[in-house]
């Protein structure tokens, strides 16, 4: 900005300074403002920073990117948006809302949505979050399963009626999850000291080893800060973090090359045929001539955005015919790859190195993927259990996992939980960032960021075992754990 505009003040700020302001400090300061010609505005700038607030963003700022955002940041503005609108009669669709979200915050999503209801509109929300599902006056759930053993309509009407239902989401709701009794003692313990990046106020902590810490705290208090940008950088050498970033940004990486066993389903094939394995590789001499084993033709216009059409040579299974002629057991490359992961397990068992890695993804619930499914495909959930499937058998390492449950239903929760048991019974140390409350009570350790969100966060407000914050804890994240 100019020396011009930044020589305007409001109350002592210029627009750059307002505009590096946090959404609560900025309300603050434009309630000063008694100016009768600025009422209006005032009051209109005011309702927008409240919605904001209210839905659990009070520690962003304007200035802030929104490349820099969460995905459960962006789409809680989105939603702020549409609440600011005098549209009605509208159908919303929103798509695991409260992903990234404390219980507190949850319960104000909760007052959003029905506000927007109530305003004449549809609301239909995609959702695992019990929070959210007990407030909806309709409920579909779909199953029984994922993947081809779902897309079954099993149940429809109130929330009472599907806790008494039958279904897998009825059971897994009326489900209490109880706090651990038996907790490991650490093994030792890794201090962080003075950290003061971002909002951390000069913080001093012990980092347990040896068992499963959860650390805990609403939205913006500076968890992660703490986790994976102090911690994880000084012990460098020992953390392996598991989060749900992009695993890689080719098209053609699938679930068996990541995990390391499409080299074996080669090797098996060719062995089997007598021909080379690089024969059953879309990246070499298996490739489709035609579209160079991508599955689709590109075609460039001059004056438009180019067109994407699906192979008609390879009908976009990427393989040539020749690759395509060879068999194993009666199915060919590309049946193989279109194979799940469960129906893989039956198919293969007999091969020890390939069961290996079946084994692992079945553990973390992706039965369901195939084979061949590009990693580009993958939900952040996914590709976060996908990196715990390729560490699940390592032991002496520190591993920081970003919101494991995000995108779980209530059952796959529990299966989650019992992989992270399995992973420090091996002589690992798990640091869970974690919003849901069952993980909380299943934790050994727990460390509560707070009290608040950006500014008012930053420091530690309570550390000690899930019994203990129940008992003892006066925390925001106490409060909510008790009322689950």
């Amino acid at each position: 900005m100019n020396d011009t505009t930044l020589s305007c003040r409001i109350g002592g700020y210029n627009i750059a300074e307002m505009c590096e302001m946090e959404f609560s400090t900025l309300r603050e300061e434009l309630e000063k403002i008694d100016d009768p010609r600025a009422v209006s505005i005032v009051a209109q700038l005011t309702a927008s920073l409240d919605r904001m607030i209210d839905i659990g963003l009070p520690y962003l700022s304007m200035n802030r990117e929104s490349s820099t955002l969460s995905g459960g940041e962006a789409q809680r503005l989105k939603l702020v948006r549409y609440m600011g609108s005098s549209l009605c009669g509208m159908i919303y669709i929103f798509d695991e809302p409260s992903t990234g979200m404390h219980p507190r915050d949850v319960h104000r999503m909760s007052r959003l949505l029905k506000n927007l209801r109530d305003k004449g509109n549809t609301v239909l929300v995609v959702e695992h979050d019990k929070d959210i599902i007990s407030i909806a006056d309709e409920v579909i759930d779909i199953g029984p399963l994922a993947g081809k053993n779902g897309g079954q309509i099993l149940f429809q009407g109130s929330y009472e009626a599907l806790l008494l239902s039958d279904t897998r989401t009825g059971k897994a709701l009326c489900k209490e999850t109880k706090v651990k009794e038996k907790v490991r003692k650490p093994k030792g313990f890794l201090p962080i000291r003075g950290a003061h990046l971002h909002n951390l106020k000069n913080v001093d902590v012990d980092i347990p080893l040896g068992i499963l810490t959860v650390i805990t705290g609403v939205a913006g208090s500076g968890k992660s800060s703490l986790i994976r940008d102090v911690f994880a950088k000084q012990y460098a050498d020992q953390v392996v973090l598991i989060d749900q970033s992009a695993i890689t940004a080719t098209g053609r990486s699938t679930i068996c090359t990541f995990m390391g066993f499409f080299d074996e389903i080669r090797k098996v094939f060719a062995k089997e045929n007598n021909v080379s394995d690089s024969l059953f590789t879309f990246n070499g001499k298996g490739a489709c001539p035609a579209c160079k084993g991508r599955g689709f033709i590109t075609t460039e216009l001059v004056f438009m955005d180019p067109v994407t059409t699906e192979c008609e040579s390879c009908q976009g299974t990427r393989y040539s015919d020749e690759a395509r002629s060879y068999t194993y057991k009666g199915k060919n490359i590309v049946e193989i790859l279109n194979m799940s992961v469960e129906d893989a397990c039956d198919f293969f068992s007999g091969n020890k190195k390939i069961m290996e890695k079946l084994d692992a993804l079945m553990q973390v619930g992706l039965s369901y993927l195939s084979l061949g499914q590009p990693l580009s495909t993958f939900s952040g959930g996914e590709r976060q259990r996908v990196k715990l499937a390729q560490n699940i058998k390592k032991k002496g390492n520190i591993y920081i996992l970003d919101e494991p449950t995000t995108g779980l239903h209530a059952s796959d929760i529990e299966k989650v939980m019992e992989i992270l048991e399995f992973i420090v019974d091996k002589g690992n140390t798990v640091i869970v960032i974690e919003h849901n409350t069952d993980v909380m009570k299943l934790a050994d350790y727990l460390i509560d960021v707070g009290p608040d969100g950006g500014t008012k966060g930053g420091q530690i407000v309570f550390t000690g075992t899930p019994k203990e914050m129940l008992e003892n804890g006066a925390t925001i994240t106490a409060k909510y754990l008790r009322k689950s």
